[in-house]
């Protein structure tokens, strides 16, 4: 009897290591907020990974599409409530992640007789000013944490704040185009950081030397970021969705079509063609 809690803090460390390797393959989201409203941007394999969920709230996720689905329509179904039997200026991102979203995920992750839900989740509330956005992401274990200016999903907390860093050593964006730009930069370097990460495998080979603290700090240079993301162009579809604060409707959300974005891009992030 006295061997149960221990049985159960065993059990969900190793959930634990199980859902840290399975992010490192997954596609990093990165969400600024600029002049215009919000960016979120990454990459996508056929299956969309950022959606609509209110008149001025997205979602988007990483993980396992199956669980990104079914998590998307749980938050659909508390909005649509909320706004109903309140006003729509009650549905907020905030209640959302508090009251909706987390408890369910972490109700899940802590049952061990059940299956976790794979996946992180990032919420995005455009206000009527840049001051007013929330960016909250919500990590497989219920744990969330709320933003202003810029918000992630990636494979590790080491690598959120590596980032993190590298985002206040940027110009904040102005324009959409600064802001796409800056997005790809962090993509990059997430994606890069995400593909060096050990497997735990590979730390139970080498002992304490590799654990998921070890420094990912290291920015990749310049022309590793670029090549990175013109060799994902190339093979995958960028993914990119505006909140738009200007639009001057009540609906602020828009998902940038191909033609839209292909002017926007750097050209050192464009692929090269062969002839």
């Amino acid at each position: 009897m006295y061997e149960e809690p221990y049985r159960w803090i065993e059990a969900v460390a190793n959930r634990r290591t199980y859902l840290d390797d399975q992010f490192t393959q997954g596609n990093p989201l990165i969400g600024v907020s600029f002049t215009q409203g919000i960016l979120l941007l990454t990459f996508n394999r056929g299956t969309d990974k950022v959606y609509e969920v209110y008149d001025r709230i997205a979602l988007g996720g990483m993980g396992h599409p199956a669980d990104l689905e079914k998590l998307r329509y749980t938050v659909l179904d508390m909005a649509h409530v909320e706004g109903f039997q309140r006003s729509p200026s009650d549905v907020t991102a905030s209640r959302l992640m508090k009251n909706g979203l987390a408890p369910v995920i972490k109700q899940a992750f802590e049952e061990i007789y059940k299956a976790p839900y794979i996946t992180k989740i990032l919420l995005a509330e455009v206000g009527t000013t840049q001051e007013r956005d929330h960016l909250f992401s919500i990590n497989y274990d219920g744990m969330f944490e709320e933003q202003r200016e810029f918000g992630v999903l990636v494979a590790s907390s080491s690598i959120r704040e590596t980032l993190a860093q590298e985002w206040k050593a940027q110009v904040p964006p102005s324009s959409l185009q600064a802001a796409l730009e800056v997005s790809l930069r962090l993509w990059g370097i997430s994606s890069l950081l995400q593909t060096d990460m050990p497997s735990s495998g590979d730390e139970e080979e080498k002992g304490d030397e590799a654990s998921p603290t070890t420094s990912v700090s290291t920015i990749p240079d310049d022309e590793a970021i670029a090549s990175r993301i013109r060799e994902t162009l190339s093979k995958e579809t960028l993914e990119c969705v505006l909140l738009d604060r200007e639009s001057g409707k009540m609906e602020t959300y828009r998902s940038l079509s191909q033609a839209e974005l292909q002017p926007l891009i750097p050209q050192k992030f464009v692929p090269t063609t062969e002839p």
